[in-house]
């Protein structure tokens, strides 16, 4: 089934059409549609480059049009984890990175006047045991005591004040964080691409990328070939393409939503009263944030395996059984949409942004690529200009997964290793 996001959106307008024909060199052939290309791209044109981005499918039709759509700060890890493996500066300096690019994606949204629904919410993190809730109080000392005070720490009764169900123990509240309609703000920065000069080649998988001299590289797809002085990598976990180097070190983790018919603004009202972005703290949690529209959407990594039809289906009835048993007052809604996608995991959940073979990519985002992505791209296309940017992702020495390549073979293995985490823990 088509994702919410997608079903809902405008159509993309501004691309090159199906006969037309690729340009035989580009300044900057950008390789994937979703978010970290799209900006890229965006920035590119911006600056006057000629930019040539190509998608295998549609823009934003992968992990950039089937998330969650939540946009808040905070990296996988909680910050009180992340210092103790990491150190506070490192830490530190991570977290801030993913809080700004909250900021970075409303100055997008506010410079290129792109209708995407985008309001302040914030993020609150729920405890699904009462064990859980002292990590939840350490994170929440450190988020106060180095780098965020807008930050609450909420008993039961404060979080049944936020959200109308009795199966959470507490929670940490982050102001910081917005909602937007997933679809309209990928067709939006698309557009906006396409309005500033880039030229987007839907439907236009690459084949293989090699190496002429320096940073210059052929480009070949099956409509033919671009001879492009920088190419940048932007494809998640794609499996497309001679693209082994990246696909042996990300690992395609399957997460799945479904979305209800619209519950109307009392029901809302009841179950969710604080309209924000929500997430639990089990291993294999949920996470859940209502549309303009009066919907919920609710998604989790109800299964460890591959999106496909018939996997959609069983998680989305997974799903479903979870939000009625979070949601009694919603035993009888009808779910309208149900979808899986791919998140690009790397092995500690951060990104990895850098140069490989004169090929500059950023992916890896790890379930956290909504705001992310958006900045990365802008970075990164800094980067290809040869301008200077802050590039906190470029972590040195990148190794490979032993026996992975690219088909996550593992992933029932980790399934079964983390639902025995969550029953212990």
């Amino acid at each position: 089934m088509k994702p919410y996001w997608l079903a809902t959106a405008p159509a993309f307008t501004g691309g090159q059409s199906a006969d037309a024909a690729l340009p035989s060199r580009a300044d900057v052939v950008v390789v994937g549609g979703g978010f970290t290309g799209l900006s890229a791209a965006l920035s590119l044109a911006r600056a006057g480059v000629d930019v040539v981005l190509l998608e295998a499918c549609g823009v934003v039709s992968e992990a950039s049009g089937r998330n969650g759509g939540h946009t808040s700060a905070g990296t996988s890890q909680n910050l009180a984890a992340l210092i103790d493996s990491l150190g506070v500066q490192r830490a530190c300096n991570y977290y801030r990175s993913f809080s700004d690019a909250v900021a970075y994606v409303q100055a997008v949204v506010q410079t290129e006047k792109i209708d995407c629904d985008l309001v302040t919410s914030g993020k609150l993190k729920l405890a699904s045991k009462a064990k859980h809730f002292p990590g939840l109080a350490a994170n929440y000392n450190a988020l106060r005591q180095h780098v965020d005070q807008d930050v609450e720490l909420l008993d039961a009764a404060a979080v049944r004040r936020e959200i109308g169900s009795t199966a959470f123990f507490g929670g940490l509240l982050q102001h910081k964080g917005v909602q937007m309609h997933i679809g309209k703000f990928g067709t939006g920065l698309a557009e906006a691409a396409a309005r500033r000069g880039a030229r987007i080649f839907e439907q236009t998988p690459v084949t293989a990328l090699v190496r002429r001299d320096g940073d210059r590289h052929e480009v070949r797809t099956a409509r033919g070939t671009i001879v492009a002085d920088r190419v940048l990598l932007a494809t998640g976990c794609t499996m497309h393409g001679e693209l082994d180097w990246w696909q042996r070190r990300i690992v395609p983790v399957g997460s799945f939503v479904i979305v209800t018919e619209p519950l109307g603004r009392e029901l809302m009202d009841m179950v969710l009263p604080g309209r924000r972005n929500y997430v639990t703290t089990r291993t294999i949690g949920n996470y859940f944030r209502p549309t303009q529209d009066q919907r919920l959407v609710w998604g989790g990594r109800a299964r460890f395996a591959r999106n496909d039809p018939r996997s959609d289906g069983k998680s989305g009835r997974i799903l479903q059984a979870g939000m009625r048993a979070t949601f009694p007052a919603l035993a009888n809604t009808r779910i309208d949409y149900c979808w899986g996608g791919l998140v690009d995991m790397t092995t500690d959940r951060l990104p990895r942004a850098g140069k490989h073979d004169g090929v500059y990519y950023s992916l890896g985002y790890s379930g956290h690529g909504t705001q992310m992505a958006v900045q990365m791209g802008g970075v990164m296309a800094s980067l290809v200009m040869g301008q200077h940017a802050d590039n906190p992702w470029d972590r040195g020495g990148w190794a490979a997964l032993p026996k992975h390549k690219g088909e996550a073979w593992f992933l029932p293995f980790a399934g079964l290793y983390y639902r025995w985490c969550d029953l212990i823990y």
